[in-house]
């Protein structure tokens, strides 16, 4: 690489460490990328750790010693974090989204890159400090998502299916119990999409009372996997509580009501900005 200025240099550091999240990269590897000292790149890290942390982009974290080195941390303050769920209720609330039977139409929500890029660095944040070891995700709507939220914790997705596909290999199936309808449902995962004793992030689009969810995690079990937690963009407040299967997630909005009749929807921030 080039000799590049101090400021020509700074951009670039900042584009590497955005680009790999959660990835101890070594001082060396700045160093000779750079040709620069290793005390000009703990200066030039120190103006970026300034920023980021003044700006509410993450956190820079530097850890000592010969394996030592330098680790991005993407996180979204949680002042952000409600601007974005407001705007998020604010598109949900548009009448035209109310389906025959109640339901809500968010598929073109789903497919907005920048939507879901900001979801997922909001779900990202809330489990930045846990231990993980996959993001998984029901097809379909989910997977949006749940790709969001693995780049920004540098993780890999895994994807329940529905129906085993023959493609898949050998894999594990289950009945659950829709936590809305009470109608059974079957969903597989791959022997080996998942390694036994994975600690797992679980991430869906969509939670009414939870029966998919719980579906996953008690697929989960048939792995030996931990669940490392639960987030979802929408949750249904329609549900009383004691219908509803989960109680240890986070939601980043709530929809409290459809009214077919007025056309009048009621979404509000969701669960993570009550803790």
């Amino acid at each position: 690489m080039k000799k590049l200025k101090r400021s020509e240099r700074l951009v670039d550091m900042t584009q590497y460490l955005l680009s790999k999240p959660h990835t101890l990269i070594p001082l060396t590897t700045f160093a000779e990328r750079y040709g620069a000292a290793k005390s000009s790149i703990s200066e030039d890290l120190a103006i970026i750790k300034d920023v980021f942390e003044s700006e509410g982009l993450g956190e820079l974290q530097t850890l000592a010693g010969a394996a030592g080195g330098v680790r991005y941390i993407p996180k979204l303050r949680k002042d952000h974090a409600l601007r974005f769920a407001e705007e998020l209720c604010q598109q949900l609330q548009q009448s035209d989204r109310i389906l025959p039977g109640g339901y809500l139409y968010m598929s073109d929500l789903l497919g907005q890159p920048s939507l879901m890029n900001e979801a997922g660095k909001i779900i990202a944040t809330v489990f930045a400090d846990r231990d993980i070891d996959v993001v998984m995700t029901v097809e379909t709507k989910g997977i949006p998502l749940a790709y969001a939220t693995a780049a920004q914790l540098n993780l890999p997705v895994v994807l329940v299916r529905r129906d085993h596909q023959v493609t898949e290999g050998s894999a594990v199936s289950i009945n659950y119990v829709s936590g809305s309808h009470k109608s059974i449902h079957t969903m597989s995962l791959s022997r080996r999409a998942l390694k036994e004793r994975s600690r797992v992030l679980i991430v869906d689009d969509f939670m009414k009372a939870g029966g998919t969810i719980q579906g996953m995690v008690d697929l989960l079990g048939e792995f030996n996997a931990e669940v490392a937690g639960v987030g979802v963009l929408v949750e249904s407040g329609a549900v009383e509580t004691e219908e509803r299967l989960l109680e240890d997630y986070i939601s980043l909005a709530i929809l409290s009501d459809v009214d077919s009749k007025t056309k009048r929807i009621t979404v509000n921030p969701g669960n993570y900005f009550e803790k």
